[in-house]
């Protein structure tokens, strides 16, 4: 059977797993490299639930020398030899609607839309270059993260700024689509009706954490905006702030462009209100003796909470709520105090099936049904990288 590699590269992460093809793809394995750019980087590899991980240290402290060490990896096992294509993660994706073959054309484009999304764009890439320069009849395709989100209406995509910066693709795109495609196609696989016919808030909660309002299957808002870095708060991203802001740092803090990227990126939200972590596992932790932790946890369900109103009021109501993401699938906490109060929704959370991480967390009562699903962005893209390279199985009769 024919076997793709998946990437899902980061600004300090790559994740990698190997799919054979089938109804769905089967994971044969999976692996990610880690903390890359510090002094404690380290690969890990899975081969399935009896083998215990196998932990390797990267002495690289290089984002490309880690991405070398890492292709030598890949071609010293056995199985690469059987990849026959490999499909990527691409956060931006402009106005490109479904997953495309890498082509020199399609390189080049990215390469002129960094400036979108500086933050991860330029990773990507250096992915998909090292691979076509080591493997150049290896084929490669590239699954965007903002295509879920091409249905929005105008209405959601607009900015309020003048019209002269539309016509240079300054909008609100979203991101996350990989994961809501997979949430999307859970629901189906679970029998809910909403997913078909419906409305639905898809609520990704990591480090990165977005909500998406989709309706009769159709994605209708999202909390991200023009970059990543819009919408709630996240580990070490700001989320939306008052765009006066910048010019009032620049006058008093003489901050340049640059500084105001890094800050908003990587030293604000969860870490820079609680001035110790981006971890909701380690503000849980400490909230009883820091109050900073409890704020920037309180600031996150706040928030969130406030994404999930606005979102039913677009929506004209609410059928299914659902959490994924690290945080989503794992802090039963943090799922509870975001629902608190939204009864008037139809929103009511079963105690001990959310302590337990239970798939449906919402009572009989509630009219809305609240799940918590495992996001998986790599099956979604196998299975999109298998179509289009020719090698999904034919449908059984």
């Amino acid at each position: 059977m024919p076997n793709v590699l998946t990437i899902n590269g980061g600004s300090s992460s790559i994740r990698f797993a190997i799919f054979e093809a089938g109804r769905p793809p089967r994971r044969l394995l999976q692996g990610k490299m880690e903390r890359i750019g510090s002094g404690d980087a380290s690969l890990t590899i899975e081969q399935g639930v009896d083998s215990a991980p196998t932990h390797i240290k990267v002495e690289h402290k290089e984002h490309v020398t880690a991405i070398d060490f890492l292709m030598d990896w890949l071609e010293s096992q056995p199985w690469f030899k059987t990849i026959d294509g490999v499909g990527h993660r691409v956060v931006h994706g402009m106005l490109h609607t479904a997953p495309e073959l890498v082509t020199t054309k399609l390189l080049d484009e990215l390469k002129n839309i960094i400036p979108f999304d500086p933050e991860h764009l330029p990773r990507e890439l250096e992915l998909i270059e090292a691979l076509r320069h080591r493997y150049r009849k290896l084929p490669q395709v590239a699954c965007f993260d903002t295509a879920f989100h091409r249905s929005m209406p105008l209405v959601a995509r607009q900015l309020p700024i003048p019209r002269r910066y539309t016509a240079k693709g300054v909008q609100r795109y979203g991101f996350h689509g990989l994961s809501y495609t997979f949430l999307m196609q859970e629901l189906a696989r679970l029998g809910d009706p909403a997913g078909a016919q419906g409305r639905v808030i898809l609520a990704h909660l990591g480090s990165g954490a977005s909500l998406a309002a989709v309706q009769d299957g159709r994605c209708i808002d999202t909390s991200m905006g023009f970059t990543p870095t819009a919408g709630l708060v996240m580990g070490t991203r700001s989320g939306d702030l008052d765009p006066g802001l910048m010019s009032y740092l620049v006058l008093t803090d003489a901050m340049t462009a640059l500084q105001f990227q890094t800050m908003v990126n990587h030293e604000s939200g969860l870490l820079g209100v609680s001035g110790s972590s981006a971890d909701v596992r380690d503000l849980l932790d400490r909230e009883a003796s820091d109050p900073r932790a409890a704020e920037a946890l309180a600031l996150f369900c706040y928030q969130a909470k406030k994404w999930i109103g606005s979102f039913a009021a677009a929506l004209g109501g609410l059928d299914t709520l659902v959490f994924a993401g690290g945080i989503g699938e794992n802090a039963a906490a943090v799922r509870k105090r975001i629902c608190d109060g939204l009864n008037y929704l139809g929103i009511d959370i079963d105690e001990n099936a959310n302590s337990r991480h239970a798939r449906r967390i919402s009572t009989d009562a509630g009219s809305v049904t609240v799940r918590v699903i495992r996001t998986d962005e790599e099956s979604v893209i196998a299975t999109a990288s298998l179509r289009l390279l020719g090698f999904e199985p034919k449908q059984e009769i």
